[in-house]
């Protein structure tokens, strides 16, 4: 039995190394120099890798949860909106300036990439459900949202909890007993300073910001 596996992984080995085999050839875009396209399909190839992954977590998500979140909801309806590949000038000024990235969809589908490797996704997914939370009018649907997000954020229960000091959680505890729409702005704002404060300088340094910034600049230098 020993020999015929070695006799097959022989054979294998000839083939592969065999001279004229249907060996696959490079193809340009692997190299940067031959095709003045490649460098835009990389772009693109990046783009579509993003927005593709975030929306397969969304689908799973809603696919295994107990509930229709309001932040399964939200995060769909963000991947749906946002459809364009941001311009090599809106990526640079990023870097320079977090609120400008935060007020992007783009922006934001980039940061929350590069926050899942992190494991602290839920800190942007927090910041945006307050802002969702915000900008609700009727009373009722405020309530849901209040207690929504305090199952998925603040309760020591979720697998979401983010990090907030005891200050703000007693601010919390007090506000959940007749919820409006502004009751989290202090534990968003806590959690909009971490982000800046500790992952944006990372975010900046990262693969999935430089290999889109690079993409961008190609591209646009090329065309």
């Amino acid at each position: 039995m020993r020999k015929r596996q070695q006799a097959q992984n022989e054979e294998i080995s000839t083939v592969s190394q065999a001279p004229g085999g249907n060996q696959r050839p490079n193809t340009c875009c692997f190299c940067w120099c031959c095709c003045c396209s490649c460098s835009w399909y990389v772009m693109q190839s990046i783009w579509y890798h993003i927005q593709r992954s975030l929306t397969v977590r969304n689908e799973e998500r809603g696919e295994h949860a107990g509930r229709p979140t309001h932040t399964t909801k939200m995060e769909n309806i963000q991947i749906e909106e946002e459809c364009q590949t941001p311009t090599v000038e809106e990526i640079l000024s990023w870097s320079h300036n977090f609120d400008k990235m935060m007020k992007s969809l783009a922006g934001q589908n980039l940061f929350r990439e590069f926050l899942r490797t992190e494991y602290s996704e839920e800190n942007l997914l927090f910041w945006l459900a307050c802002e969702d939370l915000k900008n609700e009018q009727n009373t009722k649907i405020v309530e849901d949202k209040a207690r929504n997000i305090y199952e998925d954020y603040i309760s020591i229960l979720s697998s979401k909890e983010v990090s907030l000091d005891s200050r703000v959680r007693e601010v919390i505890n007090r506000n959940l007993l007749d919820p409006t729409a502004h009751m989290y702005e202090d534990a968003q704002l806590q959690i909009y300073t971490l982000m800046h404060r500790d992952s944006f300088p990372r975010f900046l340094n990262s693969h999935v910001y430089k290999s889109l910034l690079e993409g961008t600049e190609d591209s646009t230098t090329e065309s």
